[in-house]
């Protein structure tokens, strides 16, 4: 780190400890450009595409046989989606990070990731970030015309998100967009179109999103005053608890709608009520000037996520 950066050595959100340094010095950088050490955002990526893929086996009748127990997932389509979600976090990650790398020098948090630190050059990013795309892409044809045509779409979506901070106080909600799409996905795979009750689920997810991702842009609020960038808690700032509220009960609300227009099963019910008791104690835990209970507050959705999913799950049975 260069003198005149004067950022504290322990101020940097890239952990120091990990399986990525068992990988050769070489091949670090683009792990933490991938945010390989931090599996939080692939699981808040990988969720609501397992709602949709859960959603839509619960509901469709034509994939139980007369041999079948249960509507149960697919395995494999769980799995492709699973490394879809890796790689391309990972090439939402290393997009974010060429694009901001100007600000990225300017925050405590930020300075020391591989492009601002000099540990990778922006060609060799943008080579990561062709080479992860192009694995993306080839799970994508694994599935389904319609399908491939919604997933490649988000591409739009992934483009423009890092500069949505610097336009508007609700990047959370462009990332919203973003980070749920693949309940689209999921449940396209299966039928190859979509339904109005998935994107009652979809609406669901950004409201999920606008949520968790407030509460986790708090750590980063007074940095993101200073080099001029924009965020919803800042927009929000004492008010953020009463709007975390709205935002939790709105995806609660929403939920609950794609349920009923489902007709699901009282299993469904139970992981909704579940999953609302796990939002009244984030909103009652939150504590917006303390950064570290933020983030974990942050990680914990990834509990709801799964609550949700069971309940898919169970509505199949």
């Amino acid at each position: 780190m260069s003198e005149d950066s004067k950022i504290p050595a322990d101020a940097s959100d890239i952990p120091k400890k990990g399986w990525i340094y068992w990988l050769p010095a070489s091949w670090q950088p683009y792990a933490k450009l991938a945010r390989l050490d931090r599996p939080i955002g692939t699981w808040l990526l990988l969720l609501p595409t397992w709602w949709g893929l859960a959603l839509a086996t619960a509901v469709n009748p034509d994939i139980k046989s007369s041999e079948t127990v249960y509507n149960f997932p697919d395995i494999t389509y769980a799995i492709l989606f699973g490394i879809g979600a890796l790689v391309m976090r990972g090439a939402g990650c290393t997009w974010n990070d060429i694009s901001d790398q100007d600000f990225d020098k300017k925050v405590a948090r930020t300075a020391d990731r591989p492009l601002p630190s000099g540990e990778v050059t922006t060609k060799q990013a943008i080579i990561f970030l062709i080479a992860q795309c192009l694995i993306g892409f080839f799970i994508l044809l694994q599935f389904n015309l319609i399908t491939q045509i919604i997933g490649a779409s988000a591409l739009f979506l992934v483009i423009a998100y890092p500069f949505m901070k610097r336009i508007t106080y609700w990047p959370q909600a462009w990332l919203g967009l973003t980070f749920n799409w693949g309940i689209l996905v999921g449940w396209a795979s299966i039928y190859g179109d979509l339904h109005t009750a998935v994107f009652t689920l979809y609406t669901a997810g950004i409201f999920w999103t606008l949520g968790y991702d407030t509460i986790y842009a708090h750590q980063d609020k007074e940095d993101d005053a200073l080099v001029g960038v924009k965020s919803t808690a800042l927009k929000l700032g004492e008010n953020t608890r009463i709007a975390v509220i709205f935002f939790y009960a709105a995806t609660l609300g929403l939920i609950g709608v794609t349920g009923y227009l489902l007709t699901l099963p009282v299993y469904f019910w139970i992981a909704l009520g579940l999953s609302g008791l796990h939002m009244i104690w984030q909103i009652y835990r939150l504590d917006i000037n303390n950064p570290d209970r933020c983030l974990a507050l942050f990680k914990a959705n990834k509990n709801f996520g799964f609550i949700i999913l069971l309940g898919f799950i169970a509505s199949g049975l």
